[in-house]
């Protein structure tokens, strides 16, 4: 503030450096073009006729200060300098604002007194003919210089008036106070009294002398008709009259400078308007320049007058004193204390904009004098004052909001001082708008509005925003200028990184100023950036279909950038009530890491989906056939390990910071398709039900009949067609043949111990992984095939089952179930059978891996050994039993376990004996003698029945389970009793049929 008011030495003012240029301001050619100022904004105080130029107002402006401050003694306006003695000095006015002002205070009284006399250039008689003083150069003078001893001089210096304007003016108030001695300058209307006073011979020529009489004329058309202080009825014959006039003299100017007609008739009709009172009455004061807004556009004027004409942004020194004398104008503008500080605040801030908005003491000026315009408006509510202070402040907060709302275009490393200056003033303006004059604020309670935080929160806002387009573009820009490049960053990653250096520079650079008026700045400009992106982001995020390298990019970028930013708005935070909880609200997740695991579970989904209609149409053309290869195995299922390898190698390969948190789902989907593979492999290939003939219905024997063989025969074509139509399944497809059902089995044992191998890789995946942690290595859980290795051991066993009761009850049955023991045991024993096994056994030994061999031929022995009870239990009327047919029944099934156990070379022979144990357990009661089968037959029932068998022996159900002590098996050995008395006791008994 301080370098508005110049602390000029002497011989270094810019008004005094050379006698030359300089001094001509005080020359009779003052009425020059001054200083010229780059672009002032429109008034806000309202429009005034366009026939009135600048030159018009400032020149009436003049004539009212000099007529205000004339005495009416006519003494001249002496200045008093500021050292003179307070003895010597008349009583000065009362303070004005501007030196109320504390900025102003500052400036106005960093000048000693006598500095201020060297500026004025009031030297010594012995100095006058120094090249440093100011020279006048009037014709009077006959060029001889001479120093501006009034203050009133220096207004007309200032107002650039030449002297001969300033004589004219001067004489006429002379002649005016000579002929109304003691009439106040407020009771005279000032333009009707000049035109009383002069005549055309008073002007150089016809001209000049009707551009003045025109001027004064519009003047009063200005001040009486266009902007009256009080109204105008629109029948008042008076403002008919004098518009007549103004027109009419318009071509014809009227005679002035005596008291004839047509000057009566021009009085009458000004001082009936001028006259005129709210109430009706004549006014003891005239109303001709104090409507709105000609008064405060002619105080403007006055006030502009204080800054030096050739350092267009200092006030001059004498500024208090001028200041003093111009408020004596207030009297014929209308002005007062709070008017004159709306317009000084104006005229400050207008002149900082004018002169290229370099001076930022012009700005901290206004806004001190703002200061003093808040206080003002809350002691008014006279709406006219209100109007003027809206319309001016309107000015003020639009210019400034015009800058702040895009502050980052507005300010660099070179104005950036301003931006504070601009800010205040803003602010202040906007609270005195919306505080003092806005009615919405008046009906809500004050402590609900931070107008400041309000206004500040918006310009962040706004300027962040727009901001954050141009660096949108600028990335989009980049992008393309790198297009031909290998490997361009997308988009969205150029401008994350963008948008952080973006936030760092508010953080750095704007939030410290914005910070006085809003604590959270840097938070609420992190927040909005965080918006921005994350629209942006969003929208690209909704438009990816697939996992890619650029995707990865952006959501890696937008992750970071997140971080970043909440690092500053927590920073910001740090000391607020609710540690940043608001702001923090204000910025929901991007969720780039959810984003990123979506677009790896589509990936995921993809592959899995892909491997799942890869098995599909592999398994529809899979032989299973033994020779494919060497190990015996299914090709499919090596193409779906290989799969498999590739995928989790591929996810691996992956630029995703998350591989072992989406490990699980990678592989629960190969899990499922490993499954699929193995559910689809053992699918059809039947089990033990299906090869295993249903039971024929209980009959006994017949004893003796000749035809009994001829029954045999028919029941042995009978079981055939039964058994038959239950495998019926089984027969014309070669994929479930016993070498292919033994492929299938070597496959699932293959799958199940390359899965083993395939864990193992994944641990060294983990391992090399940037993302994963030593527990993510050591915690087994989502590593691991937990579904495949269950179902190959599953699919296993079922196949073993498989072999075995296809082999023996279905590839064998024309030699165990249709052949063995058929008609008389003796001639139909269990060699054949055993020599078909025994050829079967050796190509499903050559086929087999090592590793699943044992189980599958133990799983045949145990079908061998079940078919064999079955023959001997449930085999039909074909089949019948002495007691001496025990020994052969005993030593045939002791060549089917040797058989298996092959000297040694075959099974173990505790795995013979656990399952040959239900036979020996059962194969006894075949030579048991009848009656004891009946006693023991009628005890276990009664054990197992209770009461209810005394009356009648119950049918035992049949469990399947052979055991001796188990009523169902023990009838099963009396129905095949070849035995008079185990026939009468079944017809007795339970009327069991010869035959079916």
């Amino acid at each position: 503030m301080a370098s508005l008011f110049r602390d000029r030495s002497l011989g270094q003012s810019k008004r005094d450096t050379m006698a030359g240029a300089t001094s001509s301001r005080f020359t009779s050619t003052t009425a020059a073009t001054p200083t010229s100022i780059n672009s002032s904004l429109p008034s806000p105080f309202g429009d005034l006729t366009p026939t009135l130029s600048g030159a018009d107002l400032r020149e009436t402006a003049y004539e009212i200060f000099v007529a205000a401050c004339r005495t009416s003694s006519g003494k001249p306006l002496t200045y008093i300098p500021n050292n003179t003695s307070s003895a010597d000095r008349s009583p000065s006015p009362s303070a004005s604002s501007l030196s109320s002002s504390p900025s102003m205070q500052r400036s106005l009284t960093s000048t000693a007194a006598s500095k201020v006399k060297k500026a004025f250039g009031l030297r010594s008689s012995s100095n006058s003919g120094s090249g440093s003083k100011r020279s006048e150069g009037s014709p009077s003078s006959g060029g001889k210089a001479k120093r501006p001893v009034t203050v009133g001089e220096l207004m007309r210096i200032q107002m650039r008036v030449t002297d001969t304007v300033d004589s004219r003016i001067r004489r006429a108030l002379l002649r005016i106070a000579a002929g109304q001695v003691g009439r106040r300058i407020e009771s005279m209307v000032l333009p009707l009294e000049l035109l009383q006073q002069f005549k055309s011979s008073d002007f150089t020529d016809q001209e000049e002398f009707e551009a003045w009489q025109k001027r004064n004329l519009k003047i009063l058309e200005a001040g009486l008709l266009l902007h009256p202080h009080i109204p105008l009825d629109k029948f008042n014959t008076a403002s008919h009259r004098l518009r007549q006039i103004i027109h009419g003299a318009v071509d014809r100017p009227i005679e002035t400078g005596r008291n004839n007609e047509s000057m009566q008739i021009l009085r009458s009709a000004v001082m009936s308007l001028a006259s005129r009172s709210s109430d009706g009455s004549l006014a003891e004061s005239c109303h001709w320049a104090d409507g709105s807004p000609l008064n405060l556009q002619l105080y403007e004027i006055l006030l502009e007058a204080l800054f030096d004409t050739n350092d267009e942004i200092s006030i001059i020194e004498e500024a208090d004193e001028l200041i003093e004398l111009i408020k004596k104008t207030w009297g014929i503008l209308g002005i007062n204390q709070m008017l004159h500080n709306i317009c000084f605040s104006w005229v400050l801030f207008n002149r900082f904009v004018a002169t290229g908005q370099v001076e930022n003491d012009l700005l901290y000026a206004a806004d001190c004098q703002l200061a003093e315009v808040a206080k003002d408006a809350k002691t008014t509510k006279d709406p006219a004052y209100s109007k003027i202070l809206s319309s001016t402040l309107s000015s003020i907060l639009g210019w400034a909001e015009k800058r702040l709302l895009a502050y980052h275009d507005t300010f660099d490393g070179e104005n950036i001082d301003s931006m504070q200056s601009i800010v205040s003033l803003g602010v202040a303006a906007a609270k005195i708008l919306v505080e003092d004059i806005s009615n919405e604020y008046r009906r809500k309670r004050k402590g609900e509005v931070d107008v400041a935080r309000n206004r500040i929160d918006t310009y962040i806002r706004s300027s962040i925003r727009t901001a954050f387009a141009q660096r949108m573009e600028k990335a989009d820009s980049s992008r393309r200028a790198s297009k031909n490049q290998p490997n361009p960053l997308p988009v969205l990653a150029i401008l994350a990184k963008d948008v952080g250096e973006l936030a760092t520079n508010e953080k750095e650079v704007f939030s410290p100023i914005l910070k006085r008026w809003h604590p959270f700045a840097a938070g609420v400009a992190v927040a909005t950036l965080h918006a921005c992106y994350g629209n942006e982001l969003k929208q690209f995020v909704s438009g990816i279909m697939e996992l890619s390298p650029d995707a990865v990019q952006v959501l890696r970028a937008a992750e970071k950038l997140e971080k970043d930013l909440v690092q500053i708005a927590v920073e910001d935070s740090v000391d607020s009530e609710d540690g940043g909880k608001a702001i923090i609200r204000e910025m929901p997740p991007y969720e780039a890491e959810a984003a990123i695991a979506n677009l790896v579970k589509v990936w995921i989904k993809t592959r899995v989906d892909r491997l799942k209609e890869w098995v599909d149409r592999n398994l529809q053309q899979e032989v299973w056939n033994p020779q494919a290869n060497q190990e015996g195995y299914a090709p499919s299922a090596m193409e779906v390990l290989r799969i498999i390898d590739e995928t989790l190698d591929a996810y691996f390969q992956l630029p995703i910071p998350m591989h072992p948190a989406l490990l699980p789902d990678l592989m629960a989907g190969l899990d499922r398709c490993l499954q699929y593979y193995i559910t689809k492999a053992k699918s059809g290939c039947g089990s033990r039900n299906t090869f295993v003939p249903t039971m024929p219905a209980l009959t006994r024997c017949t004893i003796g009949t000749k035809f009994q063989g001829v029954w045999k025969k028919k029941e042995k074509v009978l079981n055939s067609q039964r058994r038959n139509s239950q495998v019926a399944t089984m027969n014309g497809d070669n994929s479930f043949g016993i070498p292919q059902l033994c492929v299938r089995i070597n496959t699932l044992h293959r799958i199940r111990t390359e899965l083993e191998v395939v864990e193992k890789r994944i641990i060294t995946h983990l391992r090399n992984s940037e993302s994963a942690e030593a527990e993510d290595i050591s915690n087994g859980l989502g590593k691991k095939f937990e579904l495949a290795p269950a179902a190959c051991l599953e699919g296993v066993q079922q196949l073993s089952d498989a072999v075995g009761y296809k082999l023996v009850f279905h590839d064998l049955s024309h030699v165990l179930w249709d052949g063995l023991y058929i008609g008389e045991p003796s001639s139909s024993r269990i060699e054949p059978f055993l020599q078909e096994l025994e050829q079967k056994l050796a190509i499903i030994s050559d086929t087999l891996q090592e590793r699943v061999r044992t189980r599958v031929i133990a799983d045949i022995m145990k079908a061998s050994f079940d078919g064999f009870l079955l023959v001997l239990l449930a085999g039909g009327p074909s089949r019948a039993f002495t007691r001496q047919d025990s020994q052969i029944i005993e030593d045939d099934f002791k060549s089917l376990k040797d058989l298996f156990w092959a000297n040694g070379d075959g099974l173990p022979a505790d795995l013979i004996n656990k399952f040959s144990t239900t036979a020996r357990d059962v194969l006894p009661l075949f030579r048991t003698d009848t009656e004891s089968l009946i006693e023991r037959f009628r005890r276990l029932t009664l054990e197992t029945y209770g009461s209810s068998a005394k009356s009648r022996l119950p049918l035992p159900s049949t469990s399947g389970q052979w055991n001796p002590t188990e009523p169902n098996t023990l009838l099963r050995v009396l129905c095949y009793r070849n035995d008079e008395a185990a026939s009468k006791f079944l017809k007795k008994a339970y009327n069991l049929p010869k035959k079916l």
